[in-house]
Parts: C-alpha cells; sequence; structure tokens
C-alpha cells in the first residue's frame, strides 16, 4: 500500500509552533514512528506553504496512491481549488487536523474541503495521522 501525506502551512513548524496546541513533536519525528508501527505501507511525505504547489501534488499521486492523507491548514477554510483538485482525482483523501477545529476560533469551523474527502479526522494531535491511516487500511 502506498500512502501520500501532504501537510499545508505551517505543518513545517511542528514542535515549535504554539506547541500548547500543535504538540513538541516534529512532523518528521512522527513520520519515523509511523514507518516502524507500519512497514507494509510505503509512506510519501510532501509539505508546502504554496497552495498551487499542495494541487500539484494531488495531481501528480492522485492516481496511483491509495490514499492521501491531507492536512491543508488554513487553507482548508478558504480552498476551492483545494477541493477542485481532490474531486479531479481518483485516490481516496481522508482531511486531517492535529487539534479539534471546533473548539477553536470561528472561522476554523467551516472547511471547504470536506465535502471532497472520503472522511475527517480531527482534535487527536498527531495520531489523527495514524486514524486516517487505519481507515485506509480498512478500505
Amino acid at each position: 500500500m502506498k500512502i501520500q501525506i501532504i501537510n499545508g502551512p505551517n505543518i513545517n513548524l511542528l514542535g515549535k509552533r504554539e506547541p500548547s496546541i500543535y504538540g513538541s513533536q516534529s512532523f518528521e519525528d512522527y513520520l519515523v514512528e509511523l514507518k516502524t508501527k507500519y512497514p507494509q505501507v510505503t509512506f510519501e511525505y510532501f509539505q508546502s506553504n504554496v497552495e498551487g504547489e499542495m494541487i500539484n501534488k494531488i495531481h501528480e499521486v492522485g492516481f496511483e496512491s491509495d490514499g492521501i492523507i491531507l492536512n491543508a491548514g488554513a487553507y482548508t477554510h478558504t480552498s476551492i481549488a483545494l477541493q477542485d483538485a481532490i474531486r479531479a482525482i481518483t485516490s481516496p483523501v481522508i482531511e486531517v487536523h492535529i487539534s479539534n477545529v471546533h473548539t477553536r476560533e470561528e472561522f476554523r469551523h467551516k472547511s471547504m474541503i470536506s465535502c471532497a474527502c472520503k472522511g475527517v479526522i480531527c482534535g487527536f494531535g498527531l495520531n489523527s495521522y495514524r486514524l486516517a491511516i487505519e481507515a485506509l487500511l480498512l478500505k
């Protein structure tokens, strides 16, 4: 199984950025744990602070990956272009968020991409990614 993880803006600062919300571990360190826990899965990882680069990556892998785990960061709440990219591909996409966006600022309560995704997981810290992997393994 091949799973593509795509992280959006500011996820490159995990471990440094607001640790009370996002924790103190970098995503790269967490990815090592995931690779150890799921040796049967080939993980590809991409992070960008640029919306167009994220769309290009979705287009690039969206017909060959067994699944995409997407944390679009703040683009979740604004990007119809990401929604269109998800709709254009055949790979299932699971939207993830580290924090529970529904307990945060009102503008974070609305996702522009959820309607195009297979499912949404939020609020479980970095374990949101693990839960998404479990969902993809069950498909």
